[in-house]
Parts: structure tokens; C-alpha cells; sequence
């Protein structure tokens, strides 16, 4: 088992159409693909918003095959590029780590 942890530079002028989309249409649509969330936050460091969640994964294959189908999702693209359209650019820099356990870790 590993974790993935997905952070998101988010614009507060577009910040709730960030979430409107994140919360009703790419959730379900990951969820398709066996995305399996265990937590999603907001967070504000250094004045900058951040939208931070985290995913559990069996193995990093499986990881990978469930990102690249998500990504090749018509459904997805095409609401990307509507809202897009609709609010402009809705995130800027995107920072990824797979979280690995070591042997002393506590599960989670």
C-alpha cells in the first residue's frame, strides 16, 4: 500500500469554481478509475492557497494506470476545457509525492 499526496496551487478569484468542479465531477470520474481518496484540505501557506489531498493505492503501477486513464477521459477534457472557458486557468503549480512507508510506520 502507498499514498499519494497531491498538492494544488488554486486562485482565490476562481477558488470555488475549483472546488464545484473538483467536488462534483472529477471526484466521480477518478472514482471510476479506482481513485481512492482519504482526505482532501485547503490550506494557505505563505499567502498562496493550496488544495491538498490525499490518495491510497495498492501498488504504484495501479497508480500510474488509473492517472493516465483519468487523463485520456473525453468526459474530463471537455469539462476542463468548458470551465476553463467559463472561469480562466484554475490551477497553477501542481506538487506530487508517493508516499512509501517505512518498516516502523504505524498503518493508516
Amino acid at each position: 500500500m502507498i499514498h499519494q499526496l497531491r498538492i494544488y496551487e488554486i486562485f482565490e478569484a476562481n477558488k470555488e469554481a475549483f472546488h464545484a468542479r473538483f467536488r462534483d465531477h472529477a471526484i466521480r470520474i477518478m472514482k471510476r478509475y479506482g481513485f481512492d481518496f482519504v482526505a482532501l484540505w485547503e490550506t494557505q501557506p505563505q499567502g498562496r492557497t493550496e488544495f491538498v489531498y490525499m490518495l491510497r493505492w495498492p501498488d504504484e503501477q495501479t497508480m500510474i494506470g488509473a492517472w493516465a486513464n483519468f487523463m485520456a477521459d473525453s468526459e474530463w477534457s471537455e469539462i476542463k476545457e468548458r470551465t476553463a472557458a467559463e472561469t480562466g486557468n484554475m490551477v497553477g503549480q501542481i506538487t506530487e509525492r508517493v508516499l512509501r512507508p517505512t518498516d516502523y510506520s504505524a498503518a493508516i
